[in-house]
């Protein structure tokens, strides 16, 4: 049997989305964990060619049970040249399992805000003639720094760290995950959250966020498709 990748989900509505899409476009094969209905994780990385985990409310900082088994494995990832890829909340335990540091952002982002590329060879390598400025879907209070080696590639205004590669994996702040389905739920489910964060110029209302959401969406996984190409290109088989 094929090895497949694993996915860590952590909360219900964040689940893999258009990733998913992607690795079934590509005939790979993958297994959601369900962190968030008491899966446990396994021991070790043997024959396991990738690594993903997606975001989540919690803070990696929380003195959750998960967590600890979550970044002894992204450490064990990395040592074995095993890629990890890290959406939100993921890339900030990427983060912090190789020595950065994860603490409140200055400001809040929630919907389609732009980010931008940092200039270096290694982000020509993983955007792959992608703009050098696009919207993606953000949601998040929270962020990390960029750890030790690892290549800073996106920013944005009020997040100066969206994302980094250090090797074959990939960390990201911001969602490019998403489809129309997910914005709708989180943009639903999250209205109280966002009542209490506005006025703020990062956060977008509920309406706001589902303004030309298929063509957004599509956009959006436009650029998804390079970089988790980019990213597949590392999966240890």
């Amino acid at each position: 049997m094929k090895r497949e990748i694993l996915i860590f989900r952590h909360f219900p509505t964040e689940g893999p989305g258009y990733f998913a899409r992607f690795l079934d476009r590509q005939g790979i094969p993958h297994r959601t964990i369900k962190i968030d209905e008491g899966e446990p994780a396994p021991e070790s990385i043997a024959d396991i060619p990738g690594l993903v985990f997606m975001g989540g409310p919690m803070s990696v900082n929380d003195p959750l049970p998960w967590i600890p088994r979550a970044l002894h494995l992204i450490r064990q990832a990395v040592a074995s040249d095993v890629p990890v890829l890290g959406h939100c909340l993921g890339g900030q335990l990427l983060s912090k399992a190789l020595g950065g540091r994860v603490h409140r952002n200055r400001a809040k982002e929630f919907g389609w805000l732009p980010v931008s590329a940092v200039d270096s060879p290694q982000t020509e390598k993983w955007l792959d003639g992608l703009p050098p400025r696009f919207e993606a879907f953000h949601w998040h209070g929270e962020t990390f720094s960029i750890p030790p080696g690892a290549t800073h590639i996106l920013r944005s205004r009020y997040c100066r760290n969206q994302g980094f590669v250090l090797g074959k994996s990939l960390g990201l702040q911001c969602h490019i995950e998403m489809t129309p389905e997910l914005v709708r739920t989180w943009a639903h489910d999250g209205a109280a959250e966002i009542a209490r964060a506005l006025p703020a110029a990062g956060v977008q209302r509920p309406a706001q966020m589902r303004i030309s959401l298929p063509k957004r969406a599509a956009r959006l996984n436009q650029i998804a498709d390079v970089l988790y190409t980019s990213w597949i290109q590392g999966l240890k088989y």
